[in-house]
């Protein structure tokens, strides 16, 4: 990757000024941007919170020119979720295959950029970092929810038929939409998608992780309270390719 641009530096939130530092992104991404909200959002701090907080590893980005936080990762260990009572995307789908695997998890979430950093090479940094800290803590499966904006599936048919059809996660590891919340993924058969369309309107960050690898869960679920369009992404480290692993760990890979 080019050197030209911000300089940035990697860490592990340590402090409650780190925390709201992380939180006040948050909350200009999720709730100004994206029109999010949530029961323990403090509009009037402008800090997007949840009872998950507490336990979780916040990866912070910063701008060491300007001292700013411009990126963040919420990074939930298997072991942190025991503590915590569940994963936070286990209000969405049913992760009952992934922990009984027997693998090492870690839950990916909130993950987001300053808007004046995207586009750049801040998120390969985030991912350095997330390489680093996969590594020295031995994990085997990442996997959360990622996002399209909005709460109307109708206009998402092509994307969401493109990741099933193309991106499906293997049966030992497809998570599926709780029961009451699925909503099918299969809405355009294969053969009458147009498929250059389709990968346009799929967000950046996911079509990052199907880059690496990555693989969807069975369905989509619809959060109302964050104004979007959930899946479920899988990543299983032992699964990519060397070229795969590279980038990610910061090695190149083109």
């Amino acid at each position: 990757m080019p050197d030209s641009g911000p300089a940035y530096s990697i860490k592990i939130a340590e402090s409650e000024e780190d925390l709201r530092a992380a939180q006040t992104l948050r909350y200009e991404v999720f709730v100004r941007e994206l029109g999010g909200g949530g029961v323990l959002v403090d509009h009037q701090a402008g800090l997007e919170r949840d009872r998950f907080d507490p336990f979780v590893d916040h990866m912070l980005l910063t701008d060491e020119g300007t001292g700013r936080v411009v990126g963040v990762y919420r990074l939930l260990r298997d072991d942190q979720a025991r503590a915590a009572g569940s994963f936070y995307s286990e209000s969405e789908y049913d992760l009952s295959l992934l922990k009984s695997s027997g693998r090492r998890l870690l839950e990916l979430g909130r993950s987001c950029l300053h808007r004046d950093y995207r586009g750049g090479t801040a998120m390969y940094h985030l991912w350095n970092g997330l390489a680093d800290y996969v590594s020295q803590h031995g994990i085997e499966l990442l996997f959360g929810t990622a996002s399209f904006h909005g709460t109307d599936i109708r206009p998402l048919a092509a994307p969401l038929s493109l990741l099933h059809h193309a991106h499906l996660a293997p049966e030992e590891l497809r998570v599926r939409a709780v029961p009451g919340h699925y909503h099918s993924m299969n809405l355009v058969p294969r053969d009458e998608i147009d498929r250059k369309a389709a990968m346009v309107a799929i967000p950046a960050l996911i079509k990052a992780y199907l880059r690496l690898g990555g693989v969807v869960g069975d369905g989509a679920f619809v959060d109302h309270a964050f104004n979007t369009t959930d899946i479920c992404l899988i990543l299983d480290t032992a699964r990519m390719t060397e070229k795969q692993r590279r980038f990610y760990t910061g090695g190149g890979g083109r």
